[in-house]
């Protein structure tokens, strides 16, 4: 058999040619090895080789010598919504890891969604609830920040609080990250810890394979997600929506799904957010003019997803773009990747390219073009990822390094002034991804400042809408935080 490369002797009993971790050490005496022993990759060990030198490599094992130690990995979680009660369901299930304390407007909702996701009357009882999140980060012995609210005001201002602290920060709130993802990762970088996208949510799946393809020494062609789209979709208001998700309006409010935020899904602004928020990670462009979301399947993914002069839809190679599970006639796309994420890679010489037919990948017609894709994600049952990664390695599970993608508000219909915008998902604006050198150009205004804002010039149907046709406080420390960004970025590019 092998172990990192290198044979043993077949017939050995295991016992013998493994060490084993008993409380953090090594079996005493094991017999020499017949392989080299590599730190971190296995657990066979040279003979005098001592605890200290042998380096866990997963996440899992590295966890379980915290909770050996006594030492467990503590979170506060800020927003007991959808994603933070899908996380709250594993932690019962994952030892060393705790969440001493949760935040959210409602606390009372909190303890329920605890209960809901099987936790027991001992567990809630030793954890504090709250709705002042400031005070439960500056007072908190905790290691790991979850931001959870979807708010980007109170996205910015709690994970500027945890940075502060010297807290690491999963920043779930991908509208946060969009609207000052790339300041806030460089605050995070300059005080010592780590900010990171939420894995499981599609950003940080996208930005986990775009850094295997390059890590493996393939070119990045697209990257990005599936969705289910129509162009029709973009001017869908809450009144709307839940026809498209087969569901009558009483059996939505039942299961306790909000209107506006499913409708954000349907109308394009989370594809957008989305796929701003892989572009700034990933060092990815966007559509020049906005996401084309081409209909395609997970066998097609290598013939479309390439540049237009090689017979794709794309205008350049090294785009992040959203690909539709529907025909633009409304028919189901054949093996459509709704509910995942994908990368195209090229091969990066001719032997590469032979390898893809040998091992079975769908490529393109010329070979050189193949793709990898997850089908599922499973949002915040996945986010102990991010969160051990952070306190465990330091490291985070995509992180924003530029400002390349911005989402823009555009007009639903037509706009009156005096009008207030309701942002993401509601009546009056849906978001548009573009160039983040465009949007600054242009003056465009973030879809994440498109909350409670009057206007104060028309706007017609399909426009963007501008910094200078909103009524705008340059005092308000969200506002201010964004043309820091914006200032600090635009100066780079």
């Amino acid at each position: 058999m092998r172990c990192c490369g290198w044979r043993v002797r077949i017939g050995k009993p295991r016992n013998k040619v493994l060490s084993s971790f008993r409380g953090g050490a090594i079996a005493s005496n094991p017999e020499p090895p017949f392989h080299l022993w590599i730190p971190g990759l296995c657990q066979v060990a040279h003979p005098g080789m001592t605890a200290d030198r042998i380096t866990p490599m997963n996440l899992h094992r590295l966890l379980n010598a915290r909770l050996a130690a006594g030492k467990p990995v503590r979170v506060a979680l800020i927003g007991a919504g959808k994603f933070g009660s899908m996380f709250l369901s594993q932690v019962p299930h994952t030892p060393g890891l705790e969440v001493p304390v949760i935040v959210d407007i409602d606390r009372d909702r909190a303890r329920e969604a605890c209960r809901t996701v099987g936790w027991d009357a001992e567990r809630i009882a030793r954890t504090a609830f709250t709705d002042d999140g400031a005070r439960a980060i500056a007072g908190g012995a905790m290691d790991v920040v979850v931001e959870a609210t979807g708010n980007p005001a109170a996205g910015i201002r709690h994970a500027r609080a945890a940075i502060a602290a010297g807290k690491h920060v999963v920043m779930v709130n991908v509208e946060a990250d969009v609207l000052a993802g790339p300041l806030l990762a460089e605050e995070a970088r300059k005080a010592g810890v780590v900010y990171s996208l939420a894995y499981g949510d599609q950003p940080a799946l996208t930005a986990e394979m775009v850094d295997w393809a390059r890590a493996t020494g393939f070119r990045v062609v697209a990257a990005g997600k599936g969705t289910k789209y129509l162009p029709a979709y973009h001017d869908v208001t809450p009144d709307g929506v839940w026809s498209h998700y087969g569901l009558t309006a009483g059996e939505a409010q039942s299961a306790g799904m909000n209107p506006q935020m499913f409708n954000s899904f349907l109308d394009g602004t989370k594809s957008a957010i989305e796929m701003a928020a892989i572009a700034n990670a990933c060092g990815l462009d966007v559509p020049s003019d906005g996401l084309l979301f081409p209909p395609c399947g997970v066998d097609d993914l290598p013939h479309v997803m390439r540049p237009r002069d090689k017979g794709g839809v794309l205008e350049k190679a090294g785009l992040a773009e959203v690909v539709s599970s529907l025909e633009r006639d409304g028919r189901p796309v054949f093996r459509d990747l709704r509910w995942g994420v994908y990368v195209v890679l090229e091969a990066p010489n001719d032997y590469a390219a032979d390898c893809f037919k040998q091992y079975g990948l769908k490529t393109d017609a010329s070979g050189r073009y193949a793709a990898m894709y997850k089908p599922y994600h499973l949002i915040g049952l996945e986010l102990n990822i991010s969160i051990l990664s952070a306190a465990l390695r330091n490291e985070p599970t995509g992180q924003p390094h530029d400002f390349r993608g911005d989402v823009a508000a555009v007009a639903k219909r037509n706009l009156r002034a005096a009008e207030m915008l309701d942002g993401e998902g509601g009546y009056t604006v849906w978001g548009k991804l573009m160039p983040a050198s465009k949007s600054l150009s242009a003056g465009a205004l973030p879809i994440g400042l498109a909350h409670h804002v009057k206007l104060k010039n028309d706007v017609a149907h399909g426009a963007v809408v501008r910094w200078s046709d909103v009524e705008v406080d340059e005092n308000n420390e969200t506002i201010r935080t964004r043309r820091a960004m914006e200032a600090a970025f635009a100066a780079r590019r």
